[in-house]
């Protein structure tokens, strides 16, 4: 058969197709696409009939995808960033994984399990996802805010102790109950030391020599002209950085592809290196998700319902509680605290290698793993409902969350920092009328922007991103803070006294989302939308726009009208000497008198 010709091929083509049949009926059902993801990798598995997919390949597959997303959340921070939120990420993720690790524990002892299982079964409980954390974070455009900076903060910390314990596993084995040696303290202690010496040295590097040498290769890329180039570049860079920090240092693949990101950070190709990242970070994503789907047997829950049940409720309660407990001691804000227990409430990828190698070393028994991907499926799935949950109370204002803000727009305030926008969107409609509404504050929209009030037309900004919502203000224009293909956000608009509706967004399919719920609420409403290509111009005014305008063919015809103007001038100049105009010899014409 194909499939034994061709694994690769055959594990992309049909994992790819059956991810996006089942995430199409899981999006119909009003559930996240996440489940269809997880459940085509259930079909394709070694646990259910018919066609059976390379486990190994859909684990490496996926593993690409884990670098490109950490890479993508990298160009999104700098160590800043990480440096503003380590008061709360580096004792609260150690101290969270000491409290999911002891809940592990006890489970294993009802179990009968050795405390060797018990520690290694708690430990693998004790990580999340960060495929899951950061596609939750994105989703919701809160990855750019404070309690966003603290999840990926919280799951750096959580990835390097992982790193450690994968190393420390090992020498570990045979005081922990396994297949290994009497362990000498000495050399464990002098390879702990190694890693901590590894892991510094790759950081430094990056911050040091990564710092000018990433950059410098994006922007030879760039002035090469070559857009192939350029996407090669980013490619290259994050796989490159991420395989090397693995093989050279020890150091996981993500957190080297999140430190490739973050020394390119600063850099202005930064924003074009995310948008060149996006189609082959989102497909590979999907695969992770199969490959997941892949390692669960349904049988255990006929098996050990029971456990099943408890190691769930460690994940989704225990962690979110424990870690929900240690935000607030930290003073920070009820919202943020909900926010980092729903991002916690899951397990992923760290947890079934080491799940993995606990049974290889015979430390966890091969029913330990079981639960651990039923855990991780189980929670996964649960997770949308979990922040869906967390989403509906802070949608209403709660008043620790909340503080007045100028033009319309909340603020949530770090404890001892600045106020910073946090997404947490305002749903009380505006009380403009016959008014502009401005959908993005980037390069275009703040042009915009700027014309139509300085012309004294009531402009309502809609916008997610802080620096930009500042700005915004600055230009003395209401803002609405968040994303407007949000229905709800888009709401607060007040679409239906509005006089026109300008989308300025980038992206073809959000901002047709914004155009067809808008020609919805007013079928009057004079819709001007920006587009790229002639598909999207097609694709927007299909779905409402009564403007679509493509900046390209703007740019071409500005271009071609200066030529023209130019050509034209010059042409009558030299019609105009054609006629003796420059000479001396005979009295000017005149004209005829009028009559």
């Amino acid at each position: 058969m194909l499939a034994h010709h061709a694994p690769l091929v055959s594990m992309i083509a049909i994992g790819l197709v059956l991810a996006f049949l089942l995430g199409l009926v899981a999006h119909r059902l009003r559930v996240s696409p996440l489940v269809g993801y997880l459940l085509a990798g259930i079909t394709v598995g070694p646990f259910t009939p018919g066609f059976v997919a390379n486990q190994a390949l859909a684990n490496e597959l996926a593993e690409i995808g884990v670098i490109l997303l950490m890479f993508a959340v990298g160009l999104h921070f700098s160590l800043k960033d990480l440096l503003s939120v380590r008061a709360v990420a580096l004792p609260g993720a150690v101290a969270q994984i000491t409290v999911a690790t002891l809940l592990g524990m006890a489970l294993a002892w009802v179990l009968g399990w050795s405390v060797g299982a018990g520690i290694v079964f708690g430990l693998a409980l004790s990580v999340a996802s960060t495929v899951v954390l950061i596609r939750a974070l994105q989703e919701r455009r809160i990855i750019d805010t404070d309690r966003g900076r603290i999840a990926v903060g919280w799951l750096i910390v959580e990835d390097l102790a992982m790193v450690l314990a994968l190393v420390m596993l090992p020498a570990l084995a045979g005081a922990l109950g396994g297949a290994g040696e009497t362990p000498d303290w000495r050399v464990i202690a002098i390879s702990a030391g190694l890693t901590v010496v590894k892991v510094a040295t790759f950081v430094a590097i990056m911050l040091v020599a990564g710092r000018r040498v990433v950059p410098w290769i994006m922007h030879y890329a760039a002035h090469t002209g070559s857009r192939e180039l350029f996407r090669l570049s980013v490619y290259a860079v994050a796989l490159g950085v991420a395989y090397g920090a693995a093989a050279l240092f020890g150091v996981s693949f993500a957190l080297g592809a999140f430190f490739a990101g973050m020394v390119l950070a600063g850099s202005p190709l930064s924003q074009r290196a995310t948008e060149e990242a996006l189609p082959l970070r989102d497909a590979f994503a999907v695969l992770f998700f199969v490959s997941v789907g892949m390692l669960f047997d349904p049988g255990v829950l006929v098996r050990s319902p029971w456990s099943v049940l408890a190691t769930v409720a460690i994940i989704v309660i225990g962690k979110s509680l424990a870690a929900y407990a240690i935000v607030r001691a930290f003073g920070r804000a009820n919202g943020t605290a909900l926010t980092i227990s729903a991002s916690l409430a899951q397990i992923g990828e760290f947890s079934f290698i080491l799940a993995g190698l606990g049974v290889g070393m015979g430390v966890l028994p091969a029913e330990g793993r079981d639960l651990i991907l039923a855990g991780a499926i189980i929670s996964i799935m649960l997770n949308p409902l979990i922040f869906a949950a967390v989403d509906r109370p802070r949608s209403r204002k709660a008043p620790d969350q909340m503080l007045p803000a100028p033009a319309g727009g909340p603020v949530a305030v770090p404890s001892g920092g600045t106020a910073v926008p946090d997404a947490i969107p305002d749903l009380t409609p505006t009380s403009l009328t016959g008014h502009d509404v401005l959908i993005g504050y980037g390069r275009v929209g703040s042009l915009v922007g700027s014309g139509l009030r300085a012309a004294g037309r009531p402009v309502l900004v809609v916008e997610e991103r802080a620096d930009e919502i500042e700005a915004a203000r600055r230009d003395g224009a209401e803002v609405v803070i968040g994303n407007a293909a949000d229905p709800e956000i888009l709401a607060t608009a007040n679409l239906s006294a509005a006089r026109r509706l300008i989308v300025t967004v980038p992206e073809a399919f959000e901002a047709g989302q914004v155009v067809e719920q808008a020609r919805a609420a007013n079928p009057g409403l004079e819709i001007v939308a920006r587009a790229h290509t002639d598909a999207a111009v097609s694709h927007l005014t299909d779905l409402g726009a009564s403007l679509a305008v493509m900046g390209e063919r703007e740019i071409a015809l500005r271009i071609l009208e200066r030529i023209l103007e130019r050509i034209e001038a010059k042409d009558g100049a030299d019609r105009q000497g054609a006629d003796g105009s420059g000479l001396q010899a005979g009295p000017k014409r005149q004209d005829p008198p009028a009559e």
